[in-house]
């Protein structure tokens, strides 16, 4: 597996509330290596475009060379979010995305890090037991370049009843 260091366990305490995000805050989330096999691997199964697929054909493509799907790229990013951020909180889901853009390929042997800033937390006034965190998050290589960068909600719950002292 290309994640460079420990897997989270499925089962963890929740330690992070909707309470617990603060704009500005950062979260830096562990590394994943790129591997040629997963990269086509993938494109093979959801993104079989050439310069994804085939080595060979990729060098005559504008990339010169393979490169990782851009949502393969994204779900990079998503494994290490789950892995820092939603395995140990109240997550509640997602309504979506507000933007992705893949700023430079992913090639193999990449070693992918990222991040995660909350830019702004909202308390739902329809749903007091839980609230809306927008986030901006990143994977950068090996040599700080940013590779993907996306804008995204999250729904988490509260630590207890609206009005309780937490």
């Amino acid at each position: 597996m290309p994640l460079e260091g420990p897997i989270a366990p499925l089962e963890r305490p929740v330690d992070l509330y909707l309470e617990d995000f603060q704009a500005g805050q950062r979260f830096h989330m562990g590394r994943w290596r790129v591997t040629e096999e997963e990269i086509l691997e993938f494109a093979l199964q959801y993104d079989p475009q050439p310069f994804h697929r085939d080595p060979e054909l990729a060098q005559g493509t504008m990339f010169k060379g393979l490169i990782a799907s851009g949502w393969q790229t994204a779900s990079i990013w998503m494994r290490l979010y789950c892995e820092e951020v939603l395995l140990r909180s109240s997550s509640l889901g997602s309504p979506g995305i507000q933007e992705v853009r893949w700023l430079a390929p992913v090639r193999p042997g990449d070693l992918l890090t990222g991040m995660v800033e909350v830019v702004s937390v909202r308390p739902s006034s329809g749903h007091p037991e839980r609230g809306t965190v927008v986030m901006r998050g990143e994977l950068n290589d090996q040599h700080a370049e940013v590779k993907m960068r996306m804008s995204a909600w999250g729904l988490f719950g509260r630590r207890g009843p609206v009005g309780e002292a937490t």
